[in-house]
């Protein structure tokens, strides 16, 4: 069974009046593996006549973005043409892939009403013979999303195989994601860990990995495994995951993760040379 070896606290990174917090990368770690960094927005509540999220057309190219929406809602436009406004309970998969622009914004009638917002972004990262492949975006609301209950537990299956449910999104690399609520007394274990890097973070309330508890904003490391049971005393929401190893030198700057300087400054040049096309920001 794995158990804690260290836990690493979310450290605040206001984006304007947008509150958010990163567990990864921080001072202690760098990245979990595949999984490169994660923002946690929220929670906070918008008042009426708000201006909304201030995630614009911007580029990536390398890896993937996997988009919770916990509350509230978030329109999604890309240079590829998808678009979709996904609410709460939904995700939204962007493999960017050879390169795509895109914008995450509020849709107009939340910027009018207002209300509840939280939102996690994870950065999955692509191993070299993945990071030139075509862009593809998955988005998908809360009813799509299969849920399996389990003692006390249930498990949104965002991708991965848990018993015999499948979850919504096919990876490209075999990455298992979801999110979990467990409720006062609850418990779910996940098999199948040898040799994967495994991605544990604390949404909401405390969970316990034998007998060490991880608090809300805090990421758990892990030790070696093949299975973790994770455990709580009162309610609580974590997101769980976890990707087989990529060993290759990991190149980050700005948008771009990649394997090589080289391949940085040719991101910026393709997408300043207008290669990675436009996006249009959706405001209904």
């Amino acid at each position: 069974m794995r158990t804690v070896k260290r836990v690493h606290p979310a450290f605040r990174d206001d984006i304007g009046d947008l509150v958010t917090r990163r567990p990864v990368p921080g001072p202690a770690i760098g990245h979990v593996g595949a999984f490169l960094f994660l923002n946690h927005h929220g929670p906070q509540t918008y008042p009426a006549n708000n201006r909304g999220l201030p995630f614009g057309p911007h580029p990536h190219r390398g890896f993937e973005t996997v988009t919770f929406i916990l509350a509230g809602e978030l329109a999604h436009t890309d240079s590829a043409g998808h678009a979709s406004i996904i609410r709460a309970g939904g995700i939204q998969w962007m493999t960017a892939g050879s390169g795509i622009v895109h914008a995450e914004v509020s849709p107009a009638e939340f910027k009018r009403d207002g209300g509840p917002m939280e939102i996690l972004q994870l950065w999955v990262n692509l191993p070299s013979r993945l990071k030139m492949t075509a862009p593809r975006y998955v988005g998908a609301q809360a009813g799509a999303i299969p849920s399996v209950a389990v003692d006390g537990a249930t498990v949104h299956l965002v991708a991965g195989m848990f018993g015999e449910a499948r979850g919504v999104v096919d990876s490209l690399t075999g990455v298992f994601l979801s999110w979990v609520e467990i409720a006062a007394g609850g418990s779910v274990t996940f098999s199948g860990l040898e040799g994967r890097d495994v991605f544990l973070y604390a949404v909401r309330g405390v969970f316990h990995v034998e007998g060490t508890a991880v608090a809300h904003f805090h990421l758990a490391e892990l030790t070696p495994g093949d299975a973790v049971t994770i455990a709580a005393d009162a309610p609580a929401l974590f997101l769980f995951g976890h990707a087989a190893p990529i060993d290759e030198p990991i190149v980050a700057h700005g948008p771009f993760v990649m394997n090589s300087e080289a391949e940085i400054r040719q991101a910026f040049a393709d997408y300043q040379a207008g290669r990675f096309g436009v996006a249009e920001i959706v405001e209904a």
